[in-house]
């Protein structure tokens, strides 16, 4: 099973007035389906080689979680538990969203979810979009993901479109050190296997770099009062 990732590079401006949420799945200048936007260049993973996790660590619980529609018992809790054997499902017209905010600011190495076309076929997602942004209003595509018949965890690395932990714009050098500076994430399901209407999403996880560990010695200040006061007096 495999998976080409595409990723844009091609930059827009936000809107000049802030529209619904629903309103920029029809009206955004990131048109999904306009592959001259993308970038010539596709990456081809394989789920039976996982992305390493040892430096990352799992932030979803610090964000916000809402999705476009959902069956009764098949919602978000569902979405972001850890049993794969429970799963997200739509209810309604495509495309299908699942909107990721955070509080705050995040640097996003990595997102995972997972599918398995085996036990959904057609409600198993072949297209998927994954959106950017301060909010609703300025949601920029940083990638596409087209699948087929995928099985477990899919992974994509969003350095690819995003910073280098420098700042400096694009990936780090040999791909590494990537990340997405963001508030708010959208995943788009834009189609599934057989023409599905609606879809099932087993599992999905954002993961941005672990800290350092830091030395009992060497414990960090963070507090500015805390700073003032390490002088000799």
């Amino acid at each position: 099973m495999k998976i080409s990732v595409r990723f844009r590079t091609l930059p827009h401006p936000p809107p000049t007035t802030i529209p619904h949420p629903t309103d920029i799945l029809t009206s955004s200048p990131n048109n999904y389906l306009d592959d001259s936007l993308l970038t010539t260049t596709t990456t081809t993973t394989n789920t039976a080689a996982p992305h390493s996790l040892t430096h990352l660590k799992e932030i979803g619980n610090l964000a916000s979680w809402t999705v476009s529609t959902a069956k009764p018992g098949c919602g978000v809790p569902e979405l972001r538990s850890d049993d794969t054997s429970l799963f997200w499902q739509s209810d309604g017209p495509q495309p299908h969203t699942i909107n990721i905010h955070f509080a705050k600011r995040v640097l996003i190495k990595l997102i995972r979810i997972y599918l398995d076309y085996k036990s959904d076929e057609s409600y198993t997602p072949t297209k998927l979009a994954v959106m950017s942004g301060t909010g609703y209003h300025d949601l920029q595509e940083v990638c596409v993901m087209v699948l087929e018949e995928p099985l477990g965890w899919v992974e994509v690395d969003l350095g690819a479109g995003g910073v280098r932990d420098d700042g400096e714009e694009g990936r780090g050098e040999n791909g590494e050190g990537g990340c997405l500076r963001s508030w708010l994430v959208q995943v788009v399901i834009l189609g599934n296997h057989q023409n599905g209407k609606d879809t099932h999403v087993r599992g999905l996880q954002v993961f941005a770099a672990a800290s350092p560990p830091v030395e009992v010695e060497e414990v960090p200040y963070t507090s500015s009062g805390m700073l003032a006061e390490l002088g000799w007096r």
